[in-house]
Order: structure tokens, then C-alpha cells, then sequence
């Protein structure tokens, strides 16, 4: 690793004589292979001197290092490579995390939806979260739900409501989270019986809107913005296709894999975001064609296997929502939208597929909706078809 970043040999000669050799060639080679370039490796290797020295890491193996000393010892523009460092080598001291009174309790909850029900991981994530920030307003200090009530639940979420910072569809969803809580509760023998059975969330009357999307027009004007030699575009174009043809959710995307693809058969495979099944889809000329070209001429050289990674070094994989991508675009073009996101990609691949004749059940197959009812919403879309049947000649049945 030194040979490539120095060339003179008293600096290589210095590099290698210094301690804890190992640790700085094994960090150094992690960074090269996220990327860095060999100007930034070779003053991170300048640094780790400096920092190993400040911190006396050679006298101290082993020993985890906490950012207090960390900022209390170190350059404060050489902290953030001092963490990394640490981290890295396992030797960074992490404060220790406020632990909830009832955190054993929602694991177990945890616990419950993966191994007996099979739920997946954003969906347990999710209700997780909303238990936790529920039960956080709770004040028991021995993790005790005896106390709760109907009221106290009905309060948290009525105030919610009043706040108009919520809508009346996640304040619902709030409530689905705490019923299947509260019903694990009750057989735990955690609460009271029928806890569960008296959280209400507010009335939402079903299909009181339509799921808008672009139109298709607007879709092939949003995939034209994307033709061109630039490595953003080039990137931005295969997501594109994916979300809008296939009505892939973003967090589907993002957790495409080079394996997931089978060039030979031309297939490839789609872990879900809401259940633990994957889909398999046929793959189409056009979207294999922009993903071999973002492959070729854009992915960088990494060992991750994820499919769309970052473009800047460090190389890694896509995490955050790609609003951006999809939003700038859409808003760009004037398209008339309850939301931007790349949500409103799959509601337009929906309504495609509509306008094509495909029926509800294999435009729900396609999007990998388990309720028909997920589904069924998108027959308002069809306003053609809807008006075929308002021209109906009734004759003398009426």
C-alpha cells in the first residue's frame, strides 16, 4: 500500500517503521477500496501518524479510546479520521445508549413478528418504532403496562390529531401498530384484557382519493431528462425505469443486488419491502440496456455488491430515498402533483398497466400487493372504463 502512495524512500522508509503497522495498511487499503483517491490516502496516512502519537495507541492495545479524548487530544480537523480509525479497528468507545424500560418488551414484540409471524424487516422496524415513541410518553419507570388504559392511548392519539401535524392515515396507522402490540401484550400478560380490542383510530373512509401519479407522457418526459453522457443521468436513468415500468418501491431499489440479476435468462429478482417473498420479473431490452450501460460506464470498482452505489467516493450503497432524483425532475416538467416522490413513479405504472386491460389481480401482482384491496383502489383511475359503464344501455331492465 505505501509503494503506491510514496516515492520517496525515506518517506516509504518512515511509513513502515512507525507502530501498529498492521492497523494503518489494513484502514488504508478499507479506504482505497471505498474509492479515495491516492492524494486523500496518502495525507490519511500522514494523519494516522499524528493521531496515533497523540492518543499513545502504540502503549495502549486493545484499549477502547472515547471521543471525549478523542477531541480533548487530537487536531480537531483530524477527529473525524481519529473515529473512523477507531471504529474500524473496534477500539472506539461508544457512549452508552439510553436503555428504555420497556426495550425488553419490544423486543420481544420484535421477536414475535419475525420468527412466528414472518413479517418483514421494514414492516417490524416500523411498528417498533411507533410502540417506542408511544411507550415513551408513558412515564413507568419499572416498564410496567398495568397502568395503561383506553384513555391514555386515546389522549396520545386524539392530540396527534388536534396538532394537524399528522394525518388522519398515519394516525391510523399509529393505531394498527399499538392494537398488534397490545395484542402480544395481553397474551404476555403484560396489560389488562381487551386493551387492544378498544384502540380506535380516526375514521378514514376507504378510497377517499385517488393514488396520482404522472401521466405517461410525463414519464417519458421525465426519462428523456436523463439522456446524455453525464454519469448522473446515466445512474439516474436505470432507477428511473425501474420505479416507473416495474412500480418498484424505492427501498426495492436500493436493495438490488448484482446477484439479483440473470443476464442468461434474462430475469431478474426483487426482494420486497413489505413481506418476506421476493418477485421475479422478465427483464425488459431497454431498462437491461441502461442498467449494463450504468454498469460499464458509471458503477465504480467496489466490493460491495449492491447495484446502484454512490458516484463520489467512499463508494457505498444507495440508502436515503432517491426524492431528489424523482422530484427535481417532476417538478421541473410542471407535472400537476399531490407528491413528488418516486412513489408517484409506481402509481403511473399502475395506471399504465390499467389503460392496458390488465385486471386488478395481475396489476397487483406486478406491484407486489398480498391485499387485493391495495389494489382495488386503482379501478377509480380507469375513468374510460367507468364511463363505459355510466353509457350502459339498461334497456327495459329498469
Amino acid at each position: 500500500m505505501f509503494d503506491r502512495l510514496f516515492v520517496r524512500p525515506e518517506a516509504l522508509a518512515h511509513h513502515r517503521a512507525e507502530p501498529l503497522l498492521e492497523e494503518r495498511l489494513t484502514f488504508l487499503a478499507h479506504l482505497a477500496d471505498q474509492g479515495l483517491a491516492r492524494s486523500s490516502l496518502r495525507a490519511i496516512a500522514a494523519e494516522l501518524l499524528v493521531i496515533m502519537k497523540s492518543l499513545g495507541l502504540a502503549s495502549r492495545p486493545g484499549e477502547a479510546i472515547s471521543r471525549d479524548e478523542i477531541q480533548q487530544k487530537v487536531v480537531h480537523k483530524f477527529s473525524g479520521v481519529a473515529q473512523r480509525w477507531l471504529r474500524f479497528l473496534g477500539r472506539l468507545r461508544q457512549p452508552p445508549a439510553p436503555v428504555s424500560p420497556y426495550a425488553k418488551k419490544i423486543k420481544a414484540f420484535a421477536d414475535d413478528m419475525e420468527h412466528e409471524r414472518g413479517l418483514s424487516p421494514a414492516t417490524i422496524r416500523t411498528r417498533c418504532w411507533v410502540v417506542s415513541r408511544f411507550l415513551s410518553r408513558w412515564d413507568a419507570a419499572d416498564g410496567s403496562l398495568r397502568g395503561m388504559t383506553p384513555q391514555c392511548i386515546d389522549s396520545v392519539l386524539q392530540k396527534m390529531l388536534r396538532s394537524g401535524v399528522y394525518s388522519r392515515v398515519t394516525i391510523q396507522d399509529w393505531a394498527y401498530a399499538l392494537r398488534a402490540f397490545f395484542r402480544y401484550a395481553e397474551v404476555r400478560g403484560w396489560c389488562r384484557k381487551g386493551l387492544a380490542a378498544s384502540i380506535r383510530g380516526p375514521r378514514v373512509f376507504a378510497q377517499t382519493s385517488l393514488p396520482l401519479g404522472p401521466s405517461w407522457e410525463e414519464v417519458r418526459q421525465l426519462l428523456a431528462m436523463t439522456e446524455g453522457d453525464r454519469r448522473v443521468d446515466i445512474r439516474a436513468r436505470a432507477i428511473l425505469m425501474l420505479l416507473a415500468i416495474y412500480g418498484l418501491r424505492a427501498g426495492e431499489v436500493n436493495r438490488l443486488r448484482l446477484d439479483d440479476f440473470d443476464w442468461e435468462r434474462e430475469l431478474f429478482t426483487v426482494a420486497s419491502s413489505k413481506v418476506r417473498r421476493s418477485r421475479t420479473y422478465p427483464l425488459t431490452r431497454s431498462v437491461g440496456d441502461a442498467i449494463l450501460r450504468y454498469l460499464q460506464e458509471v458503477r465504480p470498482r467496489s466490493s460491495h455488491r449492491t447495484l446502484f452505489l454512490t458516484l463520489h467516493p467512499p463508494f457505498r450503497p444507495l440508502h436515503q430515498s432517491p426524492w431528489g432524483l424523482v422530484g427535481k425532475r417532476l417538478q421541473s416538467i410542471n407535472a400537476s402533483l399531490p407528491h413528488y416522490g418516486p412513489h408517484a413513479l409506481r402509481h403511473a405504472c399502475a395506471a399504465r398497466l390499467l389503460a392496458q386491460g390488465l385486471s386488478l389481480k395481475e396489476i397487483g401482482d406486478h406491484l407486489g400487493h398480498v391485499d387485493p384491496d391495495t389494489t382495488r383502489i386503482y379501478a377509480k383511475v380507469d375513468l374510460v372504463g367507468l364511463c363505459q359503464v355510466a353509457d350502459f344501455d339498461w334497456g327495459g331492465l329498469l
